[in-house]
């Protein structure tokens, strides 16, 4: 599945994430993604939108939106902020949305 890479504010990436399906709320817990369906491990989920917001004065203002879908068809979205804490997190969770981030930025 090819990740499609966007610039958006945070509440303009979700609106469009909302109108492609991406109707549920993801939150990261220790060493997994959850959300109101279930908890999903690194492995059970793949990110196919990424959009990045950077604060125009301030950098701590930067956020990344993420579209999810997980392997049973389940697609919802994931918003971090600048920094994410990862000690409440797998280091597998963290590196897989990092990866993205970070390849996001170069495109």
């Amino acid at each position: 599945m090819d990740i499609q890479y966007h610039y958006a504010t945070v509440s303009v990436a979700i609106t469009q994430l909302r109108e492609k399906g991406f109707n549920e709320d993801f939150n990261l817990e220790e060493n997994c993604l959850a959300c109101s369906t279930g908890k999903f491990d690194e492995d059970d989920f793949e990110i196919t939108h990424v959009y990045f917001y950077e604060g125009e004065s301030d950098p701590g203002d930067e956020a990344t939106v993420y579209g999810i879908q997980s392997d049973s068809g389940v697609k919802g979205i994931l918003v971090t902020g600048d920094e994410m804490d990862s000690d409440s997190m797998s280091n597998a969770i963290v590196q897989k949305l990092l990866v993205h981030r970070q390849n996001q930025s170069k495109g």
